[in-house]
């Protein structure tokens, strides 16, 4: 069969197929009107009657605090078999990271805290970066491969006590993001992770050294010590930052409760 050629040697034909037999017309916007109870173009309803349906963030956060979805944009079983599926973030496991240089106060910001969610009525469990040192981690030296394997330890308790609901408190220095990256992955398969820098700068830091260590270190008797003689990788992802050089630990761990009743991890007010 000829196909007949347009001036540009062009397909007609094909050209012509291509063509949508009719006009495309975008949707207008809908909205519910509270007047009429019923969906209608958002142009036909006053402005006083309209309801826009929530975005995806919105009913994500209505859910995380426990809120019902209301009747005109869901019904009520499916609202209900959203609640199940995502149920509030009062009833999730939680594990808070505290992550900061030696002396940067993570430690007492950390214990302060838990005494906070513990007045809020959940359960909660403290693992404080020395205390895991000690009955979780003897015999691991500060090599960096062995430094990792400690914060994954602690990632692997914080993630199984996050599978039974529970809040845990984690206080290492936990100074590479590889490692933080994996605690984030394990807590996350079945719970919530908040991690929290304790930004404290070095200098602060060094001048408060109550142990001793950043004289010990600069003298080169403590090898690999984070930073002096090894970094800390600074996090990009953290989800408050905290710099105890310019408020006290009480300032500090108020802010963090704060944070936490405002993302529905905990009541809003305490029991």
């Amino acid at each position: 069969m000829m196909v007949e050629a347009g001036p540009a040697g062009a397909d007609v034909e094909g050209a012509a197929a291509l063509e949508p037999p009719v006009a495309l017309v975008p949707p207008e916007p809908w909205c519910y009107d509270t007047a009429g109870a019923m969906w209608r173009p958002r142009v036909n309803v006053a402005e006083e009657a309209r309801r826009v349906e929530p975005s995806d963030a919105e009913v994500a956060a209505e859910l995380a605090h426990g809120r019902e979805l209301p009747s005109w944009f869901t019904p009520a079983r499916v609202g209900a078999e959203l609640a199940r599926l995502r149920p509030a973030r009062t009833r999730r496991g939680l594990t808070l990271l505290f992550t900061g240089l030696s002396g940067s106060g993570k430690s007492t910001i950390a214990q302060r805290v838990r005494e906070g969610v513990t007045r809020a009525g959940r359960t909660v469990t403290l693992l404080d970066g020395d205390v895991v040192r000690l009955m979780l981690s003897k015999g691991l030296t500060f090599s960096r491969e062995d430094r990792e394997m400690n914060v994954r330890r602690i990632g692997y308790v914080a993630s199984e006590i996050t599978r039974h609901g529970g809040v845990v408190v984690c206080a290492p220095i936990a100074p590479y993001a590889r490692s933080r990256a994996e605690v984030r992955a394990m807590v996350e398969e079945f719970g919530d992770f908040f991690l929290v820098h304790v930004a404290t700068p070095l200098e602060v830091c060094e001048a408060r050294d109550r142990k001793g260590l950043y004289a010990r270190a600069r003298a080169g008797e403590i090898p690999e010590f984070t930073g002096i003689s090894d970094p800390y990788e600074e996090p990009t992802d953290a989800d408050m930052v905290i710099d105890t050089a310019g408020e006290g630990p009480h300032e500090s761990a108020a802010r963090v409760l704060a944070a936490l009743r405002e993302g529905g991890w905990l009541p809003e007010k305490e029991l």
